[in-house]
Formats: C-alpha cells, sequence, structure tokens
C-alpha cells in the first residue's frame, strides 16, 4: 500500500467555524452588484436567485464560497452582474439572517422579501392547525389489516 503524502484527513480541510461567532460589517450593494434571494440549488457550484430588480439569473458560487459557506434556497446573496451577460451572475457574499433583516430594515430589500423562509414547498408547508401528523386506527381497522 502507498504512503499517505498528504498534511491530514477530511477533519483537517473542515477546519474550524470561527467565522460564525464574529460579528462582521454589513456590506452593501456597490455598482455593478445586486441583492437576491436563492430560488433553488442547482449542482455544481450554481444556483437560480431572484434578483431584486426583477430578474431571474442564474449564479455561479465563487472558489472562496464553495465549499466553506453553505447556500441552500431562501437565502439572501450578493450577487455581482456581467456585463456581458445579464442572466447570469456571480456570488459575492451569503447574508446571514440577523444580516439580511438589516438590509430590510435600512430599505436595501423590498418589504415584500421573506427572509429565512424556504421558497420551494417543502414538508413543513402543511397548514398546522392540530398539531400532529399521527393516523389514528380504530379496532375494526386493525382487525381487517
Amino acid at each position: 500500500m502507498p504512503k499517505n503524502k498528504g498534511k491530514g484527513g477530511k477533519n483537517r480541510k473542515r477546519g474550524k467555524n470561527e467565522a460564525d461567532d464574529e460579528k462582521r460589517e454589513l456590506v452593501f450593494k456597490e455598482d455593478g452588484q445586486e441583492y437576491a434571494q436563492v430560488l433553488r440549488m442547482l449542482g455544481n457550484g450554481r444556483c437560480e436567485a431572484m434578483c431584486i430588480d426583477g430578474t431571474k439569473r442564474l449564479c455561479h458560487i465563487r472558489g472562496k464560497m464553495h465549499k466553506k459557506v453553505w447556500i441552500a434556497a431562501g437565502d439572501i446573496i450578493l450577487v455581482g452582474l456581467r456585463d456581458y451577460q445579464d442572466d447570469k451572475a456571480d456570488v459575492i457574499l451569503k447574508y446571514m439572517a440577523d444580516e439580511a433583516r438589516l438590509l430590510k430594515a435600512y430599505g436595501e430589500l423590498p418589504d415584500t422579501t421573506r427572509i429565512n423562509e424556504t421558497i420551494g414547498g417543502g414538508l413543513d408547508d402543511d397548514d398546522d392547525q392540530n398539531g400532529d401528523d399521527y393516523i389514528e386506527f380504530e379496532d375494526e381497522d386493525i382487525d381487517k389489516i
């Protein structure tokens, strides 16, 4: 068997998640950038996002964020627009939920933007009137089985 010549395994690559604890400065959009909300993840480092200007764009997650920052449907992101392709953009930054709420409070995001909610229909979208999803069987039903 060949000897391992690397510097460590999977856990070393995973590293420490120290970036979650610290507060970072809120980044606002500049020229050539736009806020967007992720509609769905497509795989291969790509996602489909609805920009605030009303355009649906195919977004590419940059290599610096690729396996370090996890993006899911419903997240608010900052995308860099391309001069030569209007239907494509590059993900620059993912906003955490509290940062997205601050952007909404500052008026950067429209009031219709839903933060921290998935866009597509998930399993949790049921109307929770009674609160339990159990099926109750009568004794007669059990005898028929």
